[in-house]
């Protein structure tokens, strides 16, 4: 229902899932074999994968913090989809995902990877403004644990993004949280 004309199709973005993003992130495991999951289903229906990467001082071009964890960076090399470079929370802030999602006919994000309470929730909100309707998997994304610094544990922080994202709304385009198992891609 997407408020982009002429964009049918939906894609699955998968954000972040890096090596040092994610070396501590709750159910580590599970998200990212959950994601795995979702990429071989993703390329047997046909719909896009993109993958995102964030690169900073921390998250150098071509270092192991930076590149995708084994499991995924595998996943990713068997296949020519698009890799979208980014420098902020937000996977279309200063990217090309714009275009590569526009060049696929692309209205509908399926959104999984990491950090829930940073690049996910700022590309599910950045998505949803620019009038994509987003689906995202409640059981496919995750973080490290920022209680030392005030936040709610991750368990929490997932639980609440996946409670509040269920409630967004805005005219023609949905939100949705759905797990993996129950995803009709």
């Amino acid at each position: 229902m997407t408020i982009l004309p002429d964009r049918p199709n939906s894609a699955l973005l998968v954000i972040d899932v890096q090596n040092l993003v994610v070396e501590d992130a709750y159910r580590r495991e599970e998200v990212v074999a959950t994601i795995a999951g979702l990429v071989r289903r993703a390329r047997q229906a046909g719909v896009p994968v993109v993958w995102v990467r964030h690169e900073a001082e921390h998250l150098p071009t071509g270092s192991r913090e930076g590149t995708f964890v084994d499991e995924l960076e595998e996943l990713r090399t068997q296949q020519q989809e698009p890799l979208v470079i980014k420098h902020f929370g937000d996977a279309f802030e200063d990217t090309d995902l714009e275009s590569v999602l526009a060049g696929r006919g692309v209205g509908r994000l399926i959104v999984t990877g990491a950090e829930t309470d940073a690049c996910i929730r700022s590309t599910i909100h950045g998505g949803f403004t620019r009038g994509y309707d987003v689906t995202l998997v409640s059981d496919a994304h995750t973080a490290g644990d920022r209680t030392a610094w005030g936040a709610p544990p991750v368990d929490q922080v997932i639980a609440h993004t996946n409670l509040y994202w269920v409630h967004q709304a805005a005219p023609g385009r949905i939100a949705e949280v759905i797990t993996a198992a129950d995803l009709d891609l």
